[in-house]
């Protein structure tokens, strides 16, 4: 069965998780199918502490990938992370183009 989880990396007391598909025989962090993003819960300042492929998760998830319970939040976040920029983004195109 395939999986997309976390797989740690980072140093002592410094963790970084990459989101992976992988084979569920698989170790946590052994071989993997590819990666979909990454996880920095100790991000600080302007450090990205989360991205995630969206349409990768989704075409995984459409194949019959199981999410893992934590993953599964953690897109979540991205997809309300990514709703919430997209009407910003949307709004500046037109006075873009007006100004032209």
């Amino acid at each position: 069965m395939v999986v997309i989880r976390l797989a740690r990396g980072g140093s002592k007391k410094r963790p970084f998780y990459n989101i992976v598909v992988a084979e569920s025989r698989e170790r946590r962090d052994g071989r993997f199918i590819e990666r979909v993003g990454f996880y920095n819960p100790v991000a600080s300042g302007g450090a990205e502490s989360l991205r995630v492929a969206l349409e990768r998760v989704s075409y995984w998830a459409g194949v019959g990938a199981q999410l893992s319970p934590t993953v599964a939040r953690l897109v979540d976040q991205a997809k309300k992370a990514t709703a919430g920029q997209a009407p910003a983004a949307a709004a500046a195109e037109p006075a873009a183009a007006a100004a032209e």
